[in-house]
């Protein structure tokens, strides 16, 4: 459990690092630019943080399913080996797909403007700058981000049913509810916003709201992550209290 959750945590920094810092230098030095080499990297690492990002939920769950509902199998289902492999899967094939992703919008022309609408470069706010036809290009990208989202979400509910319904009386259901609740509002954090932004319709698509969205994805929920998951670990809690005291 806790070496996924570096893993998420991980990511939660490389999203603030990628982000944030360079929006904190543009304010700073009162520029506004960033070079084309620099918005290639900055959206290829977002694509990549948000697929692995959406993976990683999926492995919790089912690390959680294995300790509470075979427990003497635990050491062999999620051996260190099970885990790496995993992990490591999760970053190579979201890594592959940014990577596609990324290179097939750059070697599109740009003619429009110069001028992204967007605190950062990602694909949405780089489409509306291609003088070419993109709309067969957005009716697959749109699927397949839906498809990355609804999967581990999927493995998710399919993993706390089975939990809940190993749990035979009520007080082993709240039990397990408590414990796995900051996972679950995490989860719910990460999906919903996810979900809403890759399932509403192009027509309803503005940069207000893609901004929004975004900003809500790549910076407060990491901030709220952090919180979450201190707040609900008792090894956290516990040195706390002490050094308040």
């Amino acid at each position: 459990m806790y070496f996924l959750l570096s893993q998420c945590f991980f990511i939660d920094m490389m999203y603030v690092s990628t982000t944030v810092t360079k929006m904190s230098t543009d304010i700073l030095t009162n520029s506004k630019t960033i070079t084309f080499l620099g918005c290639e990297i900055q959206t290829v690492v977002l694509l990549a943080l948000g697929g692995t990002e959406a993976r990683l939920p999926g492995f919790m769950s089912y690390d959680r399913n294995v300790a509470i509902c075979h427990p003497l199998h635990y050491p062999v289902l999620m051996s260190k080996n099970i885990c790496w492999f995993m992990v490591t899967c999760a970053w190579a094939s979201d890594s592959i797909n940014a990577l596609v992703h990324t290179l097939y919008v750059f070697h599109l022309s740009f003619c429009r403007s110069w001028l992204i609408n967007h605190f950062f470069s990602e694909v949405p706010s780089l489409l509306p700058l291609v003088c070419q036809d993109t709309s067969q290009y957005e009716h697959i990208i749109l699927p397949s981000e839906f498809i990355v989202l609804l999967l581990p979400l999927m493995a998710i509910l399919a993993s706390y049913t089975c939990v809940f319904t190993e749990m035979n009386s009520g007080k082993g259901q709240r039990k397990a509810i408590s414990t796995r609740s900051s996972q679950i509002i995490v989860a719910s954090l990460f999906y919903v916003t996810g979900l809403s932004t890759s399932t509403r319709p192009h027509s309803l698509h503005s940069p207000e709201l893609d901004k929004a969205g975004t900003m809500l994805h790549t910076i407060i929920t990491p901030l709220l992550k952090l919180f979450i998951y201190s707040l609900r670990n008792k090894e956290v809690i516990g040195p706390m209290r002490q050094q308040l005291i």
